[in-house]
């Protein structure tokens, strides 16, 4: 098994995007495949549901020559999910239910499912419909073709989310804004939908909690190559959703415990994200020292009109902080030639104005218009500009090729 590092492009068919990268390596357990592909199925009260999606799932496994088993993971439902699944399970052999009576959570029943399964390919899937079953044979050939995680993706090209509401897409958002922090070249780390080789997960030091267990898979588990899919994510159909506060709590310390695994093991691809954001904090605190000093100088020593000296400083704050981040914070991706240096360049001076507007409009929303103390304001706008200058420089300056 592999431990993910930096990660470079691969050749795919169709429209699924690869990356894969370059690890340690770590001995797996052998295990008894009896089918071909497991399908693991998380539920809680979804009788509404449940019959139909194994009958979907048993239905793409007919049509598309998989042998497959359905493995259904109940957090002790007080409907009539077990009882539905129970009956199912009499009429066809491929279907399994697992009772759990503790530790409930969708992460903590996936984590079981994945040791329980019988074949070497896991899939994931919701249960209400949210995630198209139909997609599940794209999932599989993607790991049979040599991808150790295979992730459904909201927010790549053909991807879409569908009757959601306007405050469920911003978390979502949210969410996937502070997962691409920690796995930038992936569109949607925070996916339920995705299929994963054996290797990756046995014997990983999973820590489940929450919702998402892909977050969790990514962050401990033992992978080198992954791709997306696109696919169109449709609200329940039945039932009610889930979503509540303290998930969105459970999200955030998940992302500060991967955040510690990866500086307790100082490799994976979180550790290289992170080493590049602080290099990227250390040149800014150096280009506000650059700033403040010329401002002081070139008003104080050489008399210029502080306007002036405020703009000049500027420039060469901007400067300086390209000069390090070209040489430092990315130079594994550094293209040496002129002509792409002076591009690069260019768009660092782009995206460091922009991200001057958006500390000066929060600066201005914050004090003047909500009323906050306007040097909290001012820190909120710091803050985030640097989300800003990071993500657009990290993605579109200093591409990885």
């Amino acid at each position: 098994m592999r431990w993910a590092g930096s990660k470079r492009t691969q050749s795919l068919p169709g429209s699924i995007r690869g990356y894969s990268s370059s690890g340690r390596l770590k001995e797996g357990s052998a295990t008894t495949e009896t089918y071909d592909l497991s399908v693991i199925i998380p539920t809680f009260n979804e009788e509404e549901n449940i019959a139909a999606i194994i009958g979907a799932v048993n239905e793409v496994f007919r049509q598309n020559g998989i042998r497959g088993e359905i493995l259904v993971m109940d957090d002790d439902s007080k409907d009539r999910t077990i009882e539905i699944v129970q009956e199912i399970a009499g009429q066809h052999d491929n279907v399994r239910l697992i009772v759990r009576k503790d530790d409930h959570g969708l992460s903590q029943s996936v984590v079981e499912g994945f040791g329980a399964a019988r074949s070497a390919i896991l899939q994931v899937i919701d249960a209400d419909f949210s995630h198209p079953p139909e997609l599940i044979p794209r999932f599989y050939e993607a790991i049979q073709d040599g991808a150790d995680i295979a992730i459904g993706s909201r927010y790549m090209r053909g991807g879409n989310i569908e009757d959601w509401p306007l405050k469920r897409r911003v978390i979502s958002l949210g969410a996937t804004a502070f997962g691409r922090m920690l796995f930038p070249e992936i569109t949607d780390p925070v996916s339920g939908f995705f299929a994963v080789r054996r290797e990756v997960v046995a014997g990983a030091p999973l820590a489940p909690r929450g919702y998402k267990i892909l977050m969790e898979v990514l962050g401990r588990g033992w992978w080198e190559t992954f791709v997306e899919i696109p696919f169109i994510f449709k609200d329940r159909e039945e039932g009610e959703s889930k979503l509540r506060a303290d998930t969105m709590v459970d999200y955030l310390k998940q992302c500060a415990g991967i955040v510690r695994f990866a500086v307790a093991r100082r490799s994976g691809p979180v550790w290289t994200e992170w080493t590049k954001i602080v290099r990227f904090g250390l040149v800014g605190l150096s280009g506000i020292l650059v700033n403040m000093g010329l401002l002081y100088a070139l008003t104080e020593v050489a008399g210029l009109y502080y306007l002036v000296s405020a703009a000049i400083a500027i420039e060469l704050s901007i400067v300086n902080n390209f000069v390090w981040n070209d040489l430092w914070t990315f130079k594994s991706v550094r293209d040496l030639r002129f002509g792409r240096r002076i591009q690069r360049f260019l768009s660092f001076q782009v995206v460091s104005m922009g991200g001057l507007i958006i500390n000066m409009g929060i600066l201005y929303l914050l004090a003047d218009i909500v009323g906050i103390y306007y040097l909290v304001a001012n820190l909120a706008g710091i803050l985030v500009a640097f989300a800003w200058n990071y993500a657009v420089n990290r993605h579109f300056t200093w591409v990885e090729t």
